[in-house]
């Protein structure tokens, strides 16, 4: 195939389109993720009949996601972004048939299987951002990634809502009414699936590529060179080189290691992703047991009975605001990470969640003090999340960037992962007050080294 010959406003069109199928993708993939949250615990209680596994399917979720954030990054890395991101929303889209069928059939392992699914589909939702600044111009970077976040606000926020009309889909179906929520999931899981399929062409990767190859042979002949170009539209493209030169140096995982550990500002990075990724994650998932023995009385969650429709949409609610709060204002986040710096809005995030925890965790008994709290939790993991994932890209060198992201959400699940596993034991040795405690001393760790980085780099200014 000959060179691709594209303008500078040809670029701009097809980087509008390209968030505007992102956003939209998101928006229907992010239902079957909200639907699982809601009430996976509930579900995993069930079948398995032991509150012992309350935490399975979110363990398994995130777990899921973080083992296919590498292989994800990777496959991207050579067929493009479309063919990661419909891999993906199949893996998703295979997990909520799994979850229908583990309703239907009263099997345990289906749910699991489900639940890794499904965790697949996130950690492609969460690879969907990088999609969006492929080709996009270095001063809208911001901009364009927290206007695909910003997208997957609706479906998730949509997905635990629906639980009440999902019943009503599985009795017309002829499938237990808590199968109906899954059943709408996989529609929507579909249809992202179709729409980036079909629609993601050019793949933003790709054409970036040919971009930068087109640039050298015009006599930039490196990566540098790209680099340092007069033009901001055609320069900065974030982790390739000329014709993807040096993408595949090593492999993904030890390359992004390496840059990781070089940074001192990378590492902060990837602790405040990783630990409010943890803390988010294991007072999330334990909140809607912790609500349906609030609701229904003690002991509700072992007496192997399915949770009352009332129950299910206090649960529903709640997980509703929490979503809300990590996605709903990733737009403020970013304008804040640009305005007030890197560290000092990771020092804001946490402060969130320590407030956080602190809220749900002492106002236990009150459903409205836990929906207050996981609002706070849902924000405290936004201003995190995007405030450490922007300093981590700038802590790095340019072709270490998709390694590094790659690397970042691998251990971004894998926290989420230990942090649901670990949620469901301490729930049940200390009691909700304990496990929100045990997030916050996670959250005051992350908040002291930010803080002395914050220290250090004045020290540093003052000095010079």
């Amino acid at each position: 195939m000959g060179p691709i010959l594209i303008t500078e406003q040809g670029v701009r069109k097809v980087q509008r389109r390209t968030v505007a199928l992102l956003g939209t993708a998101q928006v229907f993939g992010g239902i079957g993720t909200g639907a699982t949250v809601s009430i996976g615990s509930i579900l995993a209680v069930e079948l398995s009949g032991s509150s012992a596994w309350a935490g399975a399917v979110a363990t398994v979720m995130t777990l899921g996601a973080a083992l296919a954030a590498l292989p994800l990054a990777a496959l991207a890395d050579r067929r493009g972004r479309r063919i990661g991101q419909v891999a993906g929303l199949s893996a998703a889209l295979a997990g909520a048939v799994l979850m229908v069928l583990a309703v239907v059939s009263g099997l345990f392992v289906l749910l699991v299987l489900g639940a890794a699914g499904i965790g697949v589909g996130s950690a492609a939702s969460l690879q969907a951002r990088f999609a969006a600044v492929d080709l996009a111009d270095p001063e809208h970077r911001g901009l364009a990634l927290s206007t695909v976040v910003w997208a997957v606000t609706i479906g998730a926020v949509t997905g635990p809502n629906l639980i009440q009309p999902g019943t009503v889909v599985g009795q017309a179906l002829g499938l237990p009414p808590v199968a109906g929520p899954f059943v709408i999931s996989g529609a929507g899981l579909l249809l992202a699936a179709a729409l980036l399929f079909v629609g993601l062409r050019p793949d933003p990767l790709l054409l970036a590529r040919e971009l930068a190859a087109q640039q050298a042979r015009t006599g930039l002949q490196d990566a540098q060179a790209v680099e340092q170009a007069p033009s901001p539209r055609l320069a900065g493209r974030p982790g390739i080189g000329p014709a993807g030169q040096g993408a595949h140096d090593g492999g993904t995982l030890a390359r992004g290691l390496r840059a990781i550990r070089g940074s001192r500002t990378a590492l902060l990075a990837v602790a405040a992703v990783v630990g409010a990724h943890a803390v988010m994650v294991g007072v999330m998932s334990m909140t809607p047991l912790h609500l349906q023995e609030l609701v229904e009385g003690p002991g509700a969650s072992h007496a192997g009975h399915t949770a009352s429709g009332d129950v299910l949409v206090i649960i529903g609610f709640t997980i509703s605001l929490h979503i809300a709060g990590m996605f709903a204002l990733s737009p403020v986040m970013g304008w804040l990470t640009d305005k007030a710096g890197r560290a000092q809005t990771i020092m804001i995030g946490f402060t969130l969640l320590i407030a956080a925890v602190a809220v749900a965790g002492f106002g236990q008994a009150s459903t409205a003090a836990v929906a207050v709290g996981l609002v706070l939790l849902g924000l405290g993991w936004s201003a995190a999340t995007v405030s450490g994932s922007t300093l981590l890209a700038e802590s790095v060198a340019q072709e270490s960037r998709v390694a590094v992201q790659g690397v970042s959400d691998m251990l971004m699940g894998a926290a989420g992962a230990v942090g649901g596993a670990v949620s469901g034991l301490v729930l049940s040795w200390m009691g909700y007050l304990g496990l929100n405690l045990l997030g916050g001393a996670v959250g005051a760790a992350v908040l002291a080294a930010a803080f002395m980085t914050v220290m250090a780099g004045r020290r540093q200014s003052a000095a010079a």
